[in-house]
């Protein structure tokens, strides 16, 4: 082949390796952009359908009550019944307290109470017989009236002396004083008993009411958990001497928890109570996942409520991103299989598809957030053995 044959086929080699590259390119950009546009196109799908229908964030704890357990009468520790950890149920005694004190103002007490029944009988023998001096009395009365009458027509046919119709007159007079004191003794007789039976009277229920106290202040020696739930922050110890008020330990029930969700103020925009969420725990992870809804959102950010609030009016300032604290409640089901405790970490999302609820709740609360029976059931024991003192120091016939 000559140098020129051979130049010519090396022309035609170049031009088509230079047609080709230009077409190599095109694909390859076609093939990227179109990889754009299906990653554009996945995402507005993921923002439309997954994204944009929910919120989520992680600055979000369990929350729950701490019972703080308390004395409320002044005494020594002499026995403690539950310890950190431990179970403890509505009604149990955590602490004894030294009553001896208390003992022996009870039996004051229930001597008192005694002794006001038994007076209040004595008041109404006494009235009773004052009401019969008075029935004496009257009769007396009619008596010298009536030899008053019969002397009359004897001096009026001067067949009776003038001085025994005077002393028949002094003696009628004499009569009706006597009535008249013997009705004020009677009167006043009656004005401590009248209207109440024994155990109604003022005196009676004056005594019951100390009575009572009494007995509520023994019974307060020995301390009851309100609410049942695990001891935690046990500081008493045997022999400590305690002061009404003082805390001792803290009792936490672990059914009604609930997250406190942190949201940025940017994502409350679509956040609506009874909007559903979801609630994963940094102990169970992904094998664990709670069910709620939103049960309320904060009156305030966290910073307004903190110890010392922001001061933002000065000369140098940063805008900080507030958050505002969002409640969760929680299935106790869940709770039941997989107990958590307060404080401990979450992730909570928050389905906003529906936004038509309220922000804020528009009507009061009905129902108490908490409550217990335990010091009822103290005070109706404590009237019961008021009416048993009662009872046992009134005649047989009246039981």
């Amino acid at each position: 082949m000559s140098a020129t044959e051979s130049d010519k086929s090396s022309l035609a080699g170049d031009s088509g390796m230079a047609a080709t590259d230009p077409r190599k390119r095109r694909r390859a950009l076609l093939i990227v952009g179109a990889v754009f546009v299906l990653a554009g196109i996945g995402w507005f799908l993921l923002w439309l359908f997954v994204l944009s229908t929910r919120v989520k964030t992680d600055n979000a704890y369990v929350g729950g009550n701490q019972v703080a357990i308390s004395a409320q009468v002044p005494g020594t520790v002499v026995a403690i019944l539950a310890d950190d950890t431990q179970r403890v149920e509505a009604g149990q005694v955590l602490v004894k307290l030294d009553s001896t004190d208390a003992e022996v103002r009870l039996q004051q007490a229930r001597s008192a109470l005694a002794q006001a029944v038994r007076g209040v009988r004595q008041q109404t023998s006494s009235a009773s017989g004052a009401d019969a001096q008075l029935a004496a009395r009257r009769i007396d009365l009619k008596k010298t009236e009536a030899d008053l009458q019969r002397h009359l027509p004897l001096l009026a046919a001067h067949a009776e002396s003038p001085e025994v119709v005077q002393h028949l007159r002094d003696g009628v007079e004499q009569a009706r004083a006597a009535v008249t004191a013997a009705q004020a003794q009677a009167d006043a007789a009656h004005a401590a008993i009248a209207g109440t039976d024994v155990a109604k009277n003022p005196a009676v229920m004056q005594a019951r009411a100390n009575f009572r106290a009494a007995w509520v202040a023994a019974q307060r020696n020995a301390i009851y958990a309100p609410v049942s739930g695990y001891v935690a922050q046990r500081s008493v110890q045997l022999g400590n001497s305690v002061q009404p008020g003082q805390q001792l330990m803290t009792v936490v029930p672990l059914h009604n928890l609930w997250i406190e969700a942190n949201f940025k103020e940017s994502q409350l925009r679509h956040i609506r109570i009874g909007q559903p969420a979801t609630i994963e725990s940094d102990t169970y992870g992904s094998d664990a996942e709670f069910h709620g809804k939103v049960v309320g959102l904060g009156a305030g950010t966290g910073s307004v409520f903190s110890l010392l609030p922001a001061q933002n009016a000065t000369g140098n300032w940063i805008k900080v991103v507030q958050r505002v604290p969002v409640r969760i409640s929680l299935d106790n089901t869940e709770l039941d299989k997989h107990p958590l405790r307060i404080g401990l970490s979450t992730t909570v999302t928050v389905d906003i598809t529906n936004d038509d609820g309220r922000v804020l709740a528009a009507t009061p609360a009905n129902q108490p957030v908490a409550q217990t029976t335990v010091y009822e059931q103290m005070a109706s024991k404590a009237d019961a053995e008021a009416e048993q003192v009662i009872r046992a120091n009134l005649p047989d016939d009246i039981h």
